[in-house]
């Protein structure tokens, strides 16, 4: 059942794969083709045309009133495009500054929070790693003694065997 179904979407995605290859290149070959066929079928030399067509109409003829506007009046209307154009270059060069330097603080703000919150962070690892280190010494010092009574341990066994063995003790 499994493997008839992989097959199935495996016949799917074929057939989706062909659909696409022939809806993305089949225009092309299209005019492709049919222009080849107009080629082979038609004259190798096209006599001139001949036809009655009227001269095209000029703009002055559709729209007068087009012909006498000019660019400057572009915007003439518009109060905002006024305002901005009245300017000087000077202030739009400083008003350009001032939004130049709103966007400085606005980075160094974004910079110090960051560096501040990396600073914090900094700070428990380090808290952190002291704590580590911390217990790993008291480990060290435990596992130490701990030899070391392991040691006194077997020199104390290895006493009481020997005074067992004088005394007649046979052991494993």
């Amino acid at each position: 059942m499994y493997r008839r179904s992989g097959a199935w979407l495996r016949c799917c995605l074929v057939v989706f794969a062909v659909a696409s290859a022939l809806c993305v290149s089949g225009p092309a070959l299209y005019w492709r083709f049919k222009k080849n066929m107009k080629l082979g079928n038609g004259s190798p030399i096209c006599s001139p045309c001949t036809c009655d067509c009227p001269p095209p109409l000029s703009l002055l003829k559709l729209a007068p009133g087009l012909v006498n506007i000019s660019v400057t009046d572009c915007g003439k209307n518009d109060p905002d495009l006024n305002k901005e154009m009245e300017k000087q270059f000077v202030d739009l060069l400083t008003e350009e500054l001032k939004l130049q330097e709103v966007v400085a603080e606005e980075h160094i703000r974004h910079m110090n929070i960051t560096f501040g919150e990396a600073r914090r962070a900094a700070s428990q690892y380090q808290r952190e790693a002291e704590k580590c280190n911390a217990a790993t010494e008291i480990c060290e010092a435990a596992r130490e003694r701990a030899e070391a009574l392991l040691a006194k341990e077997m020199k104390v066994t290895s006493l009481w065997e020997r005074r067992a063995r004088q005394m007649g003790w046979e052991g494993q």
